[in-house]
């Protein structure tokens, strides 16, 4: 169920937005305002850090997407993440990555790498103790990138 009720919320936001505009970045292509609190809600910087640290080991041991991240640096893929959820919460971070077409370009995600992703992501935040609505909140403003990291349709 809870599944369900979060990809209706991704589907959602991505189709209507929250109403209000950031100024693009290559954090995402698709800028969205994010719901108030919600960098606070995830514990600043140190609390987007150890949930992207969690979320990127278990990305790398997943049996059903692990092999995807076997030759990423991990720990470099943990800091862009911090930055680029950081700057879309609305914390004082700059993501300084590459944009979301290019990080994927040539890597064969199907939508059922990025659903899983997204599952993965979900244990995370389950395991860091992060409020469902806070969850689906932050999941509204990375849903957008599907557009550009599915590159297998």
């Amino acid at each position: 169920m809870k599944t369900l009720l979060t990809t209706l919320a991704l589907c959602a936001s991505a189709l209507f937005g929250t109403g209000a505009a950031l100024a693009q970045s290559n954090a995402t292509a698709y800028p969205v305002a994010p719901a108030a609190g919600l960098y606070q809600a995830f514990g600043e910087k140190a609390g987007l850090q150890a949930l992207m640290d969690d979320f990127v080991q278990r990305l790398a041991a997943d049996t059903a997407i692990g092999d995807q991240f076997k030759t990423t640096n991990l720990q470099n893929l943990s800091r862009l993440l911090t930055e680029q959820t950081c700057q879309l919460a609305g914390g004082p971070c700059q993501y300084s990555g590459r944009n979301m077409v290019q990080s994927h370009a040539g890597l064969n995600i199907t939508p059922a790498h990025f659903n899983r992703l997204v599952e993965v992501l979900q244990a995370s935040m389950d395991a860091k103790g992060i409020p469902f609505t806070r969850q689906n909140q932050m999941l509204a403003l990375l849903a957008p990138m599907h557009r550009d990291v599915v590159t297998v349709r």
